[in-house]
């Protein structure tokens, strides 16, 4: 079994590196629908602060939550939750734990760390935007296939996928709640705000599936035309989608029975996939989903209080 400090690192340079992934997608999310929207349209920006959990932060130094501001707020600041910031803990904890990791991968991560840092200001630029995220969404898929393809299957990358699954997990509730959050307030002209979203609630849910690279398996499971229901049944409750937080949860339960003393994560991780599996999606819809994934990032962030108590130092 790893030291407690060694599988920190390494459970936390995964979630660190999904999260910079994810936050890349999200933003892709946001500058995809100013594309694809007609251009009376004004997106809620703020409600991308709220899904990353860092409105207090935000808040604090930001009046008002422009494109700029919180675009460059998730890219460039030094906040601890800009994608910069959270690619220097990645390199951090990555740098700390070399000696169980393959050399290429560390490599990789100080390649896009620098490349991050000195392109930054590209992913500001609506311009440029879409090809900084790209790069830096690619990156991490190649990082994340390359210790999976090079890595003993010990408990380092026990403590890798448990890092990785959470933190999709959770990020795909957040991504979902796109969908659901005051999202696209009224267009210019329309009477009420649910007339002037109706006809361009199709566009959002494609780009939240395409956020995911989920648009082409969504295509062949479900084979109906794109709507809420079946997006989010699809994006929260698949067994077989790789990025679904059903998917993720079933992956915690399968690395955790390669782990000592699981009991009381396995319980919870449990209890988590009967929340989601039992969710009736379309009631839910009809009565706002806000409730039900603040609920469910709940038992997510419990998941991760069990594995911390379980195997790493408490912090002093």
């Amino acid at each position: 079994m790893l030291l407690s400090r060694v599988a920190e690192r390494v459970y936390w340079q995964a979630r660190y590196l999904e999260r910079v992934e994810n936050t890349a997608r999200l933003l892709n999310v946001f500058s995809g629908l100013l594309l694809d929207l007609p251009s009376g349209t004004k997106l809620g920006w703020h409600t991308l602060v709220q899904i990353t959990g860092t409105e207090a932060v935000f808040d604090s130094s930001h009046k008002q939550a422009s494109e700029r501001s919180v675009v460059r707020f998730l890219l460039s600041e030094e906040n601890g939750y800009s994608i910069l910031d959270l690619l220097a803990l990645t390199r951090e904890n990555a740098r700390t734990t070399r000696e169980i990791m393959p050399t290429e991968a560390f490599e990789q991560i100080n390649n896009l760390y620098f490349f991050a840092r000195e392109n930054v200001n590209q992913g500001v630029s609506r311009g440029s935007r879409y090809e900084f995220l790209e790069t830096v969404i690619a990156s991490c898929q190649q990082i994340s296939g390359l210790m999976a393809g090079t890595m003993s299957r010990d408990a380092a990358y026990s403590f890798v996928r448990l890092g990785r699954s959470l933190e999709r997990a959770d990020m795909t509730t957040r991504i979902v709640d796109v969908g659901s959050g005051n999202l696209l307030p009224s267009l210019s002209g329309k009477a009420t705000e649910s007339e002037a979203i109706e006809p361009y609630e199709n566009i959002l849910w494609m780009n939240i599936l395409r956020s995911q690279s989920a648009y082409q398996m969504y295509r062949q499971h479900v084979r109906y035309r794109i709507n809420a229901e079946d997006v989010v049944k699809f994006l929260l409750q698949s067994e077989e989608f790789p990025r679904a937080t059903a998917h993720n949860l079933t992956t915690l339960t399968k690395v955790l029975d390669r782990l000592p003393n699981n009991n009381k994560v396995a319980r919870q991780v449990n209890k988590t996939k009967r929340m989601v599996r039992q969710g009736n999606i379309e009631e839910m819809l009809s009565q706002g989903l806000l409730q039900f994934i603040d609920e469910l990032q709940i038992e997510i962030a419990a998941i991760h209080h069990m594995i911390a108590a379980t195997w790493f130092l408490p912090n002093k």
